[in-house]
């Protein structure tokens, strides 16, 4: 049984064969404006996440059958709707397989409501999903990059790229930077607006990823250039 019962409301997908649990998001998040459907196990959850009917999926990573990874990997195939993941005890090694695969982000089983609520806006937000907020109008453009927060679209010598929400949250940081140095906590602060420590690798995770999509190397950056023990910095006009 799902929550899909007619009622009005921000539809969310939560994928977990936990049903006490998916229960308990679904009694906290209802309240507060979320219409919660619930599928228990991975093959299930992937058909009903790509119908596209959804702001953001919740999704653990350890089910029997098809396991959370198995769900990403194939759901990225075709969408990129905000995935945030669910690992359990906050294993590190769950959380970077995870977002190296297009994960928005993670959080433990052992999560608070609040930080559930928090985390959830936060990935919505990204994509302009979340609460309305002004935006700046126009393009923002450093060489041949171009990238407009208002309909969404990144363009890499006017071709489109395929950027997860927080890439592009994250590749905007960058380019609103302007060649300047952007540190690793507040390019992390930027894009996923939660606190952070000073062991989280997440955003060298995502770096790498989108790194990846730019055609970049680290060690002969076009694009994204590694300051060391500060953080990162865009260079302009992709010079070789």
């Amino acid at each position: 049984m799902d929550a899909n019962d007619g009622s009005e409301g921000r539809p969310l997908l939560v994928i977990d064969d936990d049903r006490k649990l998916c229960g308990l998001i679904r009694d906290y998040l209802a309240p507060l404006g979320w219409k919660v459907d619930m599928r228990h196990t991975g093959t299930e959850g992937l058909e009903e996440a790509k119908t596209g009917c959804y702001e953001a999926v919740i999704l653990d990573v350890m089910m029997p059958g098809m396991d959370g990874f198995e769900v990403l990997r194939e759901l990225r195939k075709t969408s990129n709707v905000p995935v945030l993941m669910l690992t359990a005890m906050g294993e590190e090694a769950d959380r970077i397989v995870g977002l190296e695969m297009g994960a928005d982000d993670y959080l433990p089983k052992t999560f608070s409501s609040r930080e559930l609520l928090a985390r959830l806006r936060a990935v919505t937000r990204r994509v302009g999903l979340g609460e309305s907020e002004s935006k700046p109008a126009g393009d923002l453009v450093v060489g041949d990059l171009r990238l407009n927060e208002e309909t969404h679209v990144a363009l890499l010598e006017n071709e489109v790229l395929d950027l997860t929400a927080l890439e592009f949250a994250m590749l905007a940081s960058l380019m609103k930077a302007k060649g300047r140095v952007k540190s690793r906590e507040a390019l992390l602060e930027d894009v996923s607006e939660r606190r952070f420590d000073v062991f989280d690798r997440s955003i060298d995770v995502h770096v790498s990823q989108l790194r990846r999509k730019l055609g970049d190397d680290a060690r002969a950056p076009r694009y994204i250039q590694t300051i060391r023990g500060v953080g990162y910095k865009l260079l302009e006009g992709g010079a070789r």
